[in-house]
């Protein structure tokens, strides 16, 4: 990691730069990519996940005999925890339900909205580096309590051409049926455009590396919504001198090995405790099975020594997806936190709490983006349809504010179908 000592605007600018790739090869990729699955479905999914990924598929949907091999694959201990934070996440996602309450305005105006899920889904589940069975959870668990009438789950194979047991698992667990054999910007492709066996659908969720991201911000230019841009994991730990520097570093080597691309940043307002989470890293990285993509996630990292009162803005700039609070005053910093996509508390809360099982989503803004997006809920999956009802006493009631409104506005027309039915009301 990068050590940064008081560092002025500029250089605290430069320790909470996350790092990036060309976008434009990027986007012309993205793009080249998505013209080919829009001529020529399959054979172009196929085609790229050959290229790709190195593995030549003649079938892309996952049998119903793969499914069942997967559970008989899956240790009892491993079942057990998924069904563990299956529940969690369930509990947690049930509380989010919205009741339907009609509100009357007005005497005889009534209004009501009403959430109905999202006919269409799409879920991107990463498995290039790791098989993200969890975000299996994390994505299907909502889409299921909210009703979604198709459920579409994209996730890359193995290099043996077999979906990892644990993904397809979790999927039948919770419900979902359609499990396809595809990864990286191919699916989204193929989930934005629909082809000859993959349904196209109407939202798209799920994190991914860059190429994922930008393949599905493309997709909103077509017209498919997205959950959020969700790039390459991110996390940022807040310490003082009396934190403890063993628990820092596992949390943040757990995010920095996620991925290459991933970022980890320490904010902390005593040199000692910086010092000794760089000596708890190395000794952690040791016995490490991921440790050169931690090692090289840690390059694009940064430790930042600050006073205390520049972490709170230092915090809200960055916008962290994780934020772990692991100082003595967490209370002075949770009323001030605006940007960050999920807040962990206290030195027994790990992050990895909520990537797997304590019941919150770990589908989450990166890159800056937890200014302006929430991470992955109930509401992702549903539409708010708003409705109302007027009675002969409520359009009187309303309708002369609705004429004169209209017509200041110009809009004779709009004042004329309040008119028309207050005269029909007169006789």
């Amino acid at each position: 990691m990068k050590k940064f000592i008081y560092p002025d605007s500029t250089s605290l600018k430069t320790a909470l730069t996350r790092p990036s790739i060309d976008a434009g090869d990027m986007e012309e990729l993205v793009k080249s990519i998505f013209d080919d699955v829009s001529i020529n479905g399959d054979q172009a999914i196929q085609k790229y996940t050959e290229r790709f990924d190195g593995v030549s598929l003649n079938e892309l949907l996952v049998s119903g005999e793969e499914i069942s091999l997967a559970e008989k694959a899956l240790s009892t201990e491993l079942k057990t925890a998924i069904k563990l934070a299956a529940s969690n996440i369930k509990t947690f996602h049930e509380s989010q339900r919205e009741e339907v309450v009609e509100i009357e305005t007005m005497p005889g105006v009534v209004c009501w909205r009403k959430s109905v899920g999202i006919d269409k889904v799409g879920l991107y589940i990463p498995g290039g580096t790791a098989p993200l069975f969890s975000t299996v959870l994390m994505l299907g668990i909502p889409a299921v309590i909210a009703g979604c009438k198709q459920i579409v789950l994209c996730t890359p194979t193995r290099k043996d051409g077999t979906v990892h047991p644990a993904v397809l698992y979790t999927a039948q667990l919770i419900g979902i049926k359609e499990v396809y054999k595809v990864g990286g910007v191919q699916a989204i492709a193929g989930m934005s455009l629909g082809t000859s066996t993959i349904p196209k659908v109407y939202k798209l969720f799920g994190p991914g590396n860059q190429y994922v991201t930008a393949a599905k911000q493309y997709a909103q230019k077509l017209g498919v919504a997205i959950d959020m841009p969700a790039g390459p994991s991110e996390l940022m730990v807040v310490a003082d001198e009396n934190s403890n520097a063993t628990f820092i570093a596992a949390d943040l080597l757990s995010q920095a090995e996620h991925g290459s691309d991933s970022q980890v940043v320490l904010v902390a307002t005593d040199n000692t405790i910086i010092e000794k989470v760089e000596i708890e890293l190395t000794k952690q990285l040791a016995d490490l099975p991921r440790k050169a993509t931690a090692e090289m996630a840690l390059e694009n990292s940064s430790a930042i020594l600050v006073q205390k009162v520049e972490m709170l803005s230092i915090i809200n700039e960055y916008a962290p997806e994780h934020l772990i609070l692991q100082t003595s005053f967490n209370e002075e910093l949770l009323n001030g936190i605006v940007n960050a996509g999920s807040v962990f508390i206290g030195e027994y809360t790990p992050e990895s709490a909520g990537d797997y099982a304590s019941g919150t989503n770990h589908t989450l803004p990166t890159n800056g983006f937890a200014k302006q997006y929430s991470g992955v809920s109930l509401d992702s999956f549903v539409k708010k349809i708003t409705f109302q009802q007027i009675s002969k006493n409520g359009i009187q009631q309303i309708g002369s504010a609705i004429e004169e409104m209209a017509a200041a506005e110009g809009l004779d027309a709009h004042k004329n179908a309040v008119s028309v039915r207050l005269k029909n009301i007169k006789g």
